[in-house]
């Protein structure tokens, strides 16, 4: 998001107004700009947030691709349409007559709405439809500057206000115009001026958002309703086609320059109807669960733009962790596994679902039967509507909770889905990060299937590992497995402070900071623990969690991490 300097500068100007001016009204009026502009920035956030519950809209899609990243950062700078708007409202600020001073404009006034609706429909609605129309043929500006807006492949919120310098100024009039009308005319009132800006942007992002939200049966009932709001489905297929449906919210002047795209009723009857039936089935599904109560807030109905790139530590988003505590409650007690993201990889679909529950909890004794109940309904949907391949993600296949999935695989022996998890190709990833020259290496969360596997492949090596654990039996048990003459470079410790001379610790057991003050200097942390570890060491390197790089012609990937 861009919002940045422009919201402090205009916030400074209203506290110094109000503290040393004796006429703080443009002040007064610059504080609603303020909060115009933040309420409807957070109109947009908040259809993302509704378009992006693929759990809630994923039936009713009307375009069934993916958002990528390459859309996402396209949009970046979607409140730029924004920012503008605050700067030219302030401008008229300052330059307004006394007359149309907020002070001066009461609550309400319905003289006011009528003038409003009037000046909507007689000078907004016609003139956005015809520069609207003319901007698609006009080759000139449609290269220069619409297929700007168009470059977006699947409509979202944030594409509603996408676009260039010169179209956001003829938003900003078409916006602002039956606003400071009705102040002209003597009929503004507050409340207007609040609804009308609000909704303006409500509309623009309900007709971006991507999934059909109006029942069929409701413009069949009021037919005349068709051509006085715009559809998702409607909007939409201005978007497949380009060739019509130019309106700004009226399909009426549609009608009346004969551009109405004669498949418009149709499709939004079809996608309605077709809300309970079956969709594509997945190929392949990763059954993923939360990690924390902050990262929790960059999933893609969060904050769309963080879920995009590596997560990190926000401090700006503390405000928000006890509401997002709350929520991780009553997910606890309601919430069911849902479905998170999806892309598609060489035309198979692959799908993230959620299990609605947080990296501590899987700790809890009391809570790994609901949890185990959560993975094993999971596992017989997948099974159900035929998917291929179940991945069980990190706490998901934890040994001391279903034995690496084997609990469910041997309690439903006829399975068709394949459950599999992906520690073989985790222990891959950091085996490779481990330096060729590496002489010694110190593992924790060595007896388990991870850490079997990486300090079986390590001694083959001839690498020292000194293996963390307690349990001499488990430890002897992996000893075994390697052949004779590397049998002596597997090393039982109990103590951390066994380590304090290896600079190379592969982490499969969460370590505290004082865990971590054992390790020498210069010691770097490879991680296939969850959580991450902090990084409390200032002289040592951290490495990320194990990851692979997708191949190219992945589609539809937009979110970064689960």
């Amino acid at each position: 998001m861009a919002m940045g300097k422009p919201w402090q500068s205009q916030a400074a100007q209203v506290v110094y107004s109000y503290s040393y001016e004796e006429d703080y009204s443009r002040a007064l009026w610059c504080l609603h700009i303020l909060i115009i502009c933040g309420l409807k920035g957070f109109v947009h956030v908040l259809w993302s947030t509704y378009n992006n519950m693929l759990f809630l809209t994923r039936t009713l899609r009307i375009n069934p691709k993916g958002v990528d990243f390459k859309q996402i950062d396209h949009e970046w700078h979607w409140d730029n349409y924004i920012l503008l708007q605050a700067i030219i409202a302030s401008m008229i600020c300052y330059m307004a007559p006394p007359l149309m001073m907020m002070n001066s404009l009461p609550l309400w006034n319905t003289k006011g709405l009528i003038a409003l609706i009037v000046l909507h429909v007689t000078f907004s609605e016609p003139l956005y439809y015809f520069l609207h129309r003319f901007f698609h043929r006009n080759n000139y500006f449609f290269t220069h500057f619409h297929s700007y807006h168009h470059l977006s492949p699947v409509p979202h919120p944030m594409t509603a206000g996408n676009a260039t310098l010169l179209e956001n100024l003829i938003l900003c009039i078409v916006a602002g115009v039956p606003m400071i009308g009705s102040c002209l005319l003597g009929v503004g009132s507050l409340s207007l001026i609040y609804g009308y800006a609000i909704m303006f942007d409500f509309l623009r992002c309900l007709g971006h958002c991507n999934v059909e939200i109006f029942s069929h049966k409701l413009f069949e009932t009021l037919p005349i309703l068709r051509y006085l709001i715009y559809t998702p489905s409607y909007h939409s297929l201005h978007h497949q086609e380009m060739g019509t449906n130019f309106c700004l919210f009226m399909p009426l002047f549609d009608v009346l320059g004969n551009t109405l795209n004669p498949n418009s009723w149709e499709l939004q009857k079809k996608i309605r109807l077709g809300k309970g039936e079956r969709k594509r089935v997945p190929e392949f599904v990763f059954l993923a669960h939360g990690v924390d109560v902050m990262s929790a807030m960059h999933a893609p109905f969060v904050f769309r733009s963080f879920a995009s790139i590596p997560y990190s530590t926000r401090i700006f988003l503390l405000p928000m962790w006890p509401f997002t505590l709350m929520v991780m409650f009553g997910m606890w007690v309601w919430s069911k596994t849902f479905l998170f993201s999806f892309y598609t990889l060489r035309n198979n679909l692959c799908q993230t679902w959620g299990v609605p529950r947080f990296g501590f909890q899987y700790f809890l004794p009391f809570a790994k039967k609901g949890i185990n109940d959560h993975i094993e309904n999971a596992i017989l949907t997948a099974d159900k509507i035929g998917v291929k391949v179940i991945s069980l993600a990190a706490l998901n296949k934890n040994e001391a909770l279903n034995g690496g999935g084997t609990l469910f695989v041997n309690k439903h022996p006829n399975l068709r889905v394949r459950v599999v998890h992906g520690n073989t190709l985790t222990a891959a990833v950091i085996l490779n990060e481990i330096p060729e020259d590496a002489k010694e290496v110190f593992l924790t969360g060595a007896t388990s299937k991870l850490g079997r596997a990486i300090a079986l492949y390590l001694c083959r090596r001839g690498v020292r590992v000194l293996m963390l654990t307690l349990s001499v039996e488990r430890f002897q048990k992996i000893q075994k497995e390697a052949p004779v003459e590397f049998q002596n470079c597997l090393v039982q410790v109990t103590k951390y402070n066994a380590a304090q001379h290896c600079k190379t610790w592969i982490v499969g057991k969460w370590l505290t900071p004082r865990e971590q003050s054992w390790a020498p200097a210069g010691t770097h942390f490879h991680q296939f623990v969850v959580p991450p570890i902090l990084k409390f060491r200032r002289n040592c390197t951290y490495g990320d969690l194990a990851a692979m790089r997708l191949p190219k012609d992945v589609q539809g990937l937009g979110t970064c991490e689960v």
